[in-house]
């Protein structure tokens, strides 16, 4: 494990889960609770989902040292065919699946004794986001849900391109499914060093100098997440849009979180607007996206703490 985000609270306990997606896709997991948690009781718990492309050695593992040391049981999951999780072949990307194993994390919580069922709500980070708000448009079991610097991966699958563009990227992916087909194996290129940078390629403009802030440093290095998925999945990601309705979560509340200086405060703004009451936007300032997986100083995890308390009563 690479850099610092592994760092547990003193009174909390972390322990590694094995369940299973409704497609049968084993899904690895871990539970974050306080030591001195009385079992015998029912808790709230809270889901929360890794970066696009990430695992949940990467800002859920923070997330979940941070909420369970106010209380809540957290469990961090690493999506299929990424980190720790079945599937193959690997690095694949699935909208349908990933949005799926949100709700696999409810089905294994729900059965867990010292769960209150009716108090599960999610965390989504980045891709995450989008992902969470997907599941709750459909799973009211998902009480109440939060997103951390979202991003809407069917709108950035898309993002500035006019109908020629999209047309030659549908194109140049359908050349590459024949390859594919042909290799008998997705093609995977890896956006981050297998080992982690001691700085930023200066080459580099933003967003992608940002990821590499966070991923290719020491600070969020993990040799799971090298970046990116198989190259055709993003056929799939512009296919499936993912919060086509977002205002059905209501009267459910759902709480966006983006920094001040986000490069994607806008997807957060777009879902805000098109999400139905209750609902509450909080800006956190001298934040870019990335700030959102693991800074303490940032992440408001008091109002998280708050949000979650009330909503889930």
């Amino acid at each position: 494990m690479s850099g610092h985000i592994a760092a547990l609270n003193d009174n909390v306990s972390r322990k590694k889960v094995v369940y299973r997606n409704r497609y049968g896709l084993e899904a690895v997991g871990e539970l974050y609770y306080q030591k001195d948690m009385n079992m015998a009781e029912k808790h709230s718990a809270l889901i929360v989902g890794a970066p696009y492309g990430g695992v949940k050695e990467q800002g859920p593992c923070v997330y979940g040292s941070e909420l369970a040391r106010r209380g809540f049981v957290a469990l961090t999951f690493d999506q299929s065919f990424m980190g720790e999780s079945g599937g193959f072949p690997r690095n694949v990307s699935s909208p349908d699946i990933f949005v799926e194993n949100f709700s696999a994390a409810v089905d294994y919580l729900g059965l867990q004794p010292f769960v209150d069922r009716e108090k599960i709500g999610v965390i989504g980070i980045c891709g995450s986001g989008g992902f969470a708000l997907s599941a709750a448009q459909m799973d009211t079991r998902i009480k109440a849900v939060a997103t951390m610097s979202m991003y809407d991966m069917n709108v950035a699958s898309r993002l500035g391109m006019d109908k020629a563009a999209v047309q030659a990227a549908k194109e140049q992916l359908a050349r590459q499914r024949w390859l594919d087909a042909e290799n008998g194996y997705p093609e995977y290129v890896p956006f981050f060093p297998e080992q982690p940078i001691d700085q930023v390629p200066q080459e580099l403009e933003e967003p992608n100098a940002e990821w590499f802030r966070f991923y290719a440093l020491k600070r969020g290095h993990h040799p799971n997440a090298r970046g990116g998925f198989t190259t055709t999945s993003n056929l799939t990601m512009m296919n499936f849009p993912l919060l086509s309705y977002i205002d059905e979560i209501s009267p459910r509340p759902i709480l966006f979180v983006v920094g001040d200086r986000a490069h994607s405060r806008f997807f957060s703004e777009n879902a805000y607007a098109a999400a139905a009451e209750p609902k509450e936007m909080i800006v956190v300032e001298d934040a870019e996206h990335i700030d959102l997986y693991d800074r303490t100083d940032r992440i408001p995890f008091d109002k998280l703490a708050d949000f979650f308390g009330m909503n889930l009563r």
